[in-house]
């Protein structure tokens, strides 16, 4: 069936979805290795099969992974090669280009303050995003859109969004999030462990951090995971993250979505 949907001019969201699932075998969230090869080969012959060429944008990823067998796309490498639907996914990546404009529409989003956004807020999300890129859609795709992108970002099938899920939108060199989860505080620790490591030592009396505050504790972070957070982001990191503060004061729940080791862990299976 996937490789039906291959030979399409115009991939649907859920066939989309459809085809990373056939490829991502190990459903780690990832299409990698013989998984990435295999892709590559079929893609040439399902639009070979249907009289298709390939994109300008196919030939650059073949060219570039074909003969790499130690590569991994996600699935924002991969809806930028298919020629999907309305290309839904690619909202976030055109409206939001940085972290720190992601962590802004997510203070937005999340108007509960709950630290998710479910699928009635990302419902709303959506919706603007497609209002404001002026795209036609009617209620019946904006639920697909939003059903979709809740199956494939919902690594632990809650039916809500953390903030690491929808993080995963971002590409690897704007998410600084990933390197937060092999680093710091929330290094091989419990959501419940991570909070109480922020309060103890991260957190002063009034129970929130300022600026300067979070500056210390990036810098901290920083000098004891040399390889993977760099110094000269601290800037970048601070920014992004006091971007879900209010008012300037960052409380111990914000921190803790970012540090959170049970939020931006391995994702699930999809």
């Amino acid at each position: 069936m996937a490789n039906a949907y291959l030979q399409g001019v115009e991939i649907s969201a859920s066939q989309f979805l459809d085809i990373f699932h056939h490829y991502d075998n190990d459903g780690n969230g990832y299409i990698e290795g013989k998984e990435l090869q295999s892709f590559i080969k079929e893609l040439q012959q399902a639009r070979k099969q249907a009289g298709l060429e390939l994109t300008d944008q196919m030939k650059a990823f073949v060219q570039e992974y074909e003969k790499n067998t130690d590569a991994k796309i996600g699935i924002v490498e991969l809806v930028q090669i298919l020629p999907t639907e309305e290309n839904f996914l690619l909202f976030f990546r055109q409206q939001l280009k940085s972290c720190a404009e992601f962590m802004q529409a997510w203070r937005c989003y999340d108007a509960d303050h709950s630290g998710y956004i479910e699928a009635d807020e990302l419902k709303n999300f959506l919706k603007d995003l497609l209002q404001k890129a002026k795209k036609p859609y009617d209620e019946k795709k904006l639920d697909e859109y939003t059903h979709t992108t809740l199956k494939i970002f919902d690594s632990n099938h809650d039916g809500k969004l953390c903030l690491a899920e929808m993080a995963r939108l971002l590409p690897d060199e704007e998410n600084f999030l990933l390197k937060f989860q092999v680093g710091g505080y929330s290094q091989s620790k419990s959501k419940r462990e991570s909070e109480n490591q922020i309060d103890l030592d991260s957190i002063d009396e009034n129970g929130y951090m300022d600026e300067n505050e979070l500056d210390a504790l990036l810098k901290d972070l920083c000098e004891k995971n040399k390889k993977v957070l760099e110094v000269n982001k601290i800037p970048t990191y601070k920014t992004a993250i006091m971007a879900l503060s209010d008012g300037g004061k960052l409380y111990r729940t914000e921190l803790a979505l970012v540090l959170c080791a049970e939020d931006i862990s391995d994702p699930a299976p999809l």
